[in-house]
């Protein structure tokens, strides 16, 4: 069943949008340089690393502290301007984030396995 696009919030029970927050990385990374920040990046608790689309962002895993159970936002009329401006035309109501990322990272050793792939001398440092 398709949702009307302004229906799908007052739906959605598991709020996955309101449970983490991304930041674009800017220039993807390219250099040993580049990528060991990444590692150290990606080796803290709650933070993951994705290409999507041909962008790099840095995802932390937070959930926002206004979220009430049930999914609803407990500062809806005072809400900050981004969560005014998203659109949810797709959303994770729709599908999982993780189905259009092209590479994605969840810890440490996931990125190294990469690094040792893309970087052939990774470890002759």
């Amino acid at each position: 069943m398709e949702l009307a696009v302004a229906n799908k919030c007052s739906r959605c029970t598991n709020s996955n949008c309101c449970t983490y927050t991304t930041e674009a990385l800017g220039a993807a990374p390219r250099s040993k340089a580049d990528f060991d920040h990444l590692l150290w990046q990606v080796s803290h608790q709650g933070v993951e690393i994705y290409k999507d689309e041909g962008d790099w962002y840095l995802m932390i895993l937070g959930r926002c502290e206004h979220l009430q159970p049930g999914g609803a936002c407990g500062i809806y009329e005072q809400r900050p301007q981004i969560c005014r401006d998203y659109d949810n035309h797709w959303c994770e109501y729709d599908a999982p984030a993780e189905e259009g990322f092209e590479l994605h990272f969840r810890n440490y050793a996931e990125l190294l396995g990469y690094c040792r792939k893309r970087f052939k001398s990774w470890d002759k440092r």
